[in-house]
């Protein structure tokens, strides 16, 4: 998988988890595919970070989010390729 150099680009951002503003740092893919898991779930991005927040354990958040982000991806049905290759 070749990736550009601005997926790979950490982004710091401020989300609101039960009342409380909180930064985290993710690699901008994280960030693009957990707005659109929150958008397929029909929920903000606060409330999905809220929900992984809850679940997480002792685990760092930005960790938390990356697991979660990788456990859903894997969840989700793969398409076949057409050219041979690995289904997305």
């Amino acid at each position: 998988m070749v990736t550009d150099g601005a997926s790979a680009r950490v982004v710091k951002r401020s989300l609101v988890i039960a009342g409380h503003r909180t930064s985290v740092s993710l690699e901008d893919a994280f960030w693009r595919r957990l707005r659109g898991i929150a958008a397929e779930r029909g929920l903000s991005v606060n409330r999905l970070a809220a929900a992984v927040d809850a679940s997480r354990g002792g685990a760092n958040l930005s960790s938390a989010i990356r697991v979660f982000v990788l456990e859903a991806e894997g969840a989700r049905p793969r398409r076949p390729a057409r050219d041979g290759a690995p289904g997305q």
